[in-house]
């Protein structure tokens, strides 16, 4: 399937949600922030929230610092 993550063009396996596609770019869950067709996905719902076949996804990551 094909996505669009962080404005370029991506090849996904199917079926995945968001939490698969966090572990395929090994991303931590609790340190990103994630949209899907510029809905926010809450975090409890990672597991549960496929990813379809042309979605935009937005993926932000926590970097902590003084």
């Amino acid at each position: 399937m094909r996505i669009i993550l962080n404005g370029q063009p991506r090849t996904a396996e199917e079926p995945t949600s968001v939490a698969d596609l966090l572990s395929q770019l090994e991303l931590e869950p609790v340190r990103v922030a994630v949209e899907i067709n510029e809905d926010i996905v809450p975090r409890k719902r990672f597991g549960e929230t496929p990813i379809r076949d042309g979605d935009r996804i937005e993926i932000v990551t926590f970097v902590g610092g003084g």
